[in-house]
């Protein structure tokens, strides 16, 4: 499976950007998907993650709200809709696939990760 990440950028606080991560390979709809992030100096984080189907979603609390994962099985893309976006929001965003149907947090989970996507948010 490869995941290439895209749509990143920078953005003023309060703005919005939505990610994008194309898959290939594999069997798209058969993989839970993933969200991470990483900013300097810090561990790789869990900010999203979606089922299979696109009906189990879960978040970060710190992003529950502003942030929407969705999918498109049709297209083996998924998405991550950032809304008020905040500094701290600040990393290198990552997608991952699963083999395992209902998502998890954990990044041990993962078995494939994409290059990632740079959001900076200047305030």
């Amino acid at each position: 499976v490869q995941l290439q990440a895209s749509g990143g950028g920078l953005v003023q606080a309060g703005g919005s950007l939505r990610l994008s991560c194309a898959a290939s390979g594999g069997t798209f709809s058969r993989y839970s998907m993933g969200w991470f992030r990483q900013a300097p100096g810090k561990e790789r984080e869990f900010v999203a993650a979606i089922g299979w189907s696109g009906d189990v979603t879960y978040y970060l609390d710190s992003v529950r709200g502003r942030f929407t994962i969705s999918r498109d099985n049709a297209k083996n893309m998924v998405y991550l809709q950032m809304n008020s976006l905040k500094p701290e929001d600040t990393a290198v965003y990552y997608c991952a696939s699963s083999g395992n149907l209902v998502p998890r947090r954990g990044p041990s989970n993962y078995d494939y990760w994409g290059q990632g996507t740079q959001v900076t948010v200047s305030s």
